[in-house]
């Protein structure tokens, strides 16, 4: 590979990045631009080839991630559920609580792993595949702490009433927003259980390829 075709290489991931970075809302030509650092014209350029593999999604001047996005993360799933499972499977029996892993999807979150408590009589049931806002429940809102804040967001009531859960966010894994969190059905002690995610999302994270 040439050095240009290095560097042309790098800006489309960069612009790729960027786009995934627009969260749910479609982003501007212009906006893009900015955030790479390149020229309309170039990114006009680079987002043929982008679009070509069903990876971006042009409306006008607005891009969106495209489904081949969604077909890319779906070859990496069975991978971050092999590993997410000791992990989850560990917090579930020590807290005694429903442990999940969800990954941001637009502005959708997805539970795509969940360890259940095996030595309680009533537990939450999560299903494997549920989705729901990202605006709503501890693990949507772990999603949006900052990296120097507290690192794990709690919840009462959502995203279903009558719960508790507590969440904190999967960090430095390039291109994945995910959140390792537990839910219960009695009042937990946020922090003593938001460190203990904060180290299980650690380990997770040291375990995935970076």
């Amino acid at each position: 590979m040439t050095r240009e075709s290095s560097l042309t290489l790098d800006r489309g991931l960069a612009l790729l990045q960027a786009v995934a970075d627009s969260g749910g809302e479609a982003a501007t030509i212009s906006e893009l631009a900015t955030a790479v650092g390149i020229s309309r014209a170039a990114v006009y350029r680079l987002l043929v080839p982008l679009a070509a593999r069903g990876l971006v999604w042009r409306d006008g001047s607005k891009v969106r991630l495209g489904a081949g996005v969604l077909r890319l993360a779906e070859q990496m799933l069975p991978q971050l559920r092999d590993a997410a499972r000791p992990v989850l499977r560990e917090l579930a029996e020590s807290t005694g609580s429903t442990a999940h892993l969800s990954v941001a999807e637009s502005d959708q979150l997805h539970v795509i792993a969940v360890a259940e408590p095996s030595t309680t009589a009533l537990h939450v049931a999560y299903r494997v595949g549920s989705r729901h806002s990202i605006a709503r429940g501890a693990a949507g809102r772990a999603l949006a702490l900052r990296a120097r804040g507290k690192g794990w967001a709690a919840v009462a009531g959502e995203p279903q009433p009558g719960t508790f859960g507590v969440a904190a966010p999967v960090r430095g894994v390039p291109g994945l927003r995910a959140s390792i969190g537990i839910v219960s059905l009695e009042p937990l002690d946020n922090a003593t259980v938001g460190l203990r995610l904060v180290q299980a999302a650690a380990t997770l994270a040291g375990v995935l390829p970076s």
